[in-house]
């Protein structure tokens, strides 16, 4: 359904560089680094010479133009290189991060342990209400339900011709072996991208109550990586917005961000364990988001099991994995229930098509309001 962290540019290109999907395509990556032990620092050495802040209200506009420029830095062109991506990427991060100094971006990366980090058990997800089963084992239910419609207008549609065609049945055994082969094509090239597509468009369109859960679970991501300390590049809630802007089909909703640390400290293999800790959180908060809200996580499972991949990946033994996990999920619920009328808005404003940097100045004004 939808991807953890979401598409990082050319999402959909190389799976170790910036033209990755996030965490959903990380793990080759990271099966590939196999780091033995992790470092100690995730954060960039900070620039030797800052620029003045940005006023405050320049600064949004600002960072909405650095953060478009590592998709599209030629106005329409098209794809941004890899280079140019980094380039543009860590102006953005250099501008985040002069705000912060500057004390205008006073909630990023200010709930990095929204929770203190320690060791916690299946008891202690249960005495803050989270049944670790239904949230960690997701069911696509409204995905798979449009899928079963799908399949059943198309073979009535196949019947239909068949009985209209007065017992020619050549007609309809040309188009049921057209289909298959579109459909075997599909799942070949594009690791069945395209049906992906049409089921997510048809879905959208029979089942709002799964468009407000594909936004939920999107701004999910896009708040806890912003207080966590990662910052959000852009976002798609729909696999047919995704293959508009991304001109991929394997594609699906998902938000972006910016991990060039994150992919440099993959590709050195040594990841670091402030670096884990953020990832883990954005990782985990849609399905986070859908088990506060719903009951039951839908979306996620491809975050579940790269997360995993991941763990295996860098040697953890299940006992530490688990305890990462668990603290994660305690750490993004506390976010996410702290803050639910913010995630709501940002859902909300995520639907209605606005931008990055107007959502980091709803959750800053928001914060600022609360005191926070």
């Amino acid at each position: 359904m939808r991807t953890a962290w979401g598409p990082s540019t050319s999402s959909h290109g190389s799976s170790c560089s910036k033209g990755s999907k996030g965490v959903s395509q990380r793990r080759a990556c990271v099966a590939a680094a196999a780091p033995d032990e992790l470092a100690t620092s995730s954060s960039p050495p900070p620039s030797q010479t800052s620029p003045p802040p940005q006023p405050v209200e320049n600064l949004y506009t600002r960072l909405d133009s650095l953060l478009a420029a590592t998709e599209d830095p030629g106005g329409g062109r098209g794809w941004v290189s890899a280079p140019e991506a980094a380039a543009t990427e860590a102006a953005a991060l250099a501008l985040v991060q002069q705000a912060v100094a500057a004390g205008q971006l006073k909630g990023f990366g200010s709930l990095e342990q929204a929770v203190p980090k320690k060791q916690y058990t299946i008891a202690d997800l249960k005495l803050n209400s989270i049944q670790a089963e239904a949230l960690l084992s997701p069911k696509d239910n409204s995905l798979n339900l449009t899928r079963n419609v799908a399949q059943g207008a198309a073979a009535a549609g196949l019947a239909a011709m068949a009985f209209l065609s007065d017992g020619n049945f050549v007609q309809v055994f040309q188009v049921t072996t057209a289909l298959a082969f579109v459909l075997v094509f599909d799942q070949v090239a594009n690791q069945g991208g395209g049906e992906s597509l049409i089921v997510d468009t048809i879905g959208r369109q029979l089942l709002p109550t799964y468009r407000s859960r594909v936004a939920l679970h999107e701004a999910g991501h896009f708040l806890v990586a912003y207080l966590v300390g990662v910052l959000p590049r852009s976002y798609t809630l729909s696999s047919l917005d995704a293959f508009v802007r991304l001109r991929a089909l394997n594609v699906q909703a998902g938000t972006r961000f910016c991990d060039e640390v994150f992919v440099k400290e993959v590709q050195t293999g040594r990841l670091s364990s402030t670096s884990l800790d953020r990832y883990t959180n954005v990782a985990l908060a849609g399905v986070v988001t859908e088990y506060l809200a719903f009951g039951q996580a839908e979306g996620g499972i491809g975050d579940v099991l790269q997360l995993d991949g991941m763990f295996r990946a860098l040697s953890f033994s299940q006992t530490k994995a688990d305890s990462e996990v668990r603290w994660a999920v305690l750490n993004a619920a506390t976010i996410l229930r702290t803050h639910e009328a913010l995630h709501r808005r940002v859902a909300a404003a995520m639907e209605g098509g606005s931008r990055v940097g107007a959502l980091i100045r709803m959750i800053e004004e928001d914060l600022a309001a609360k005191g926070v």
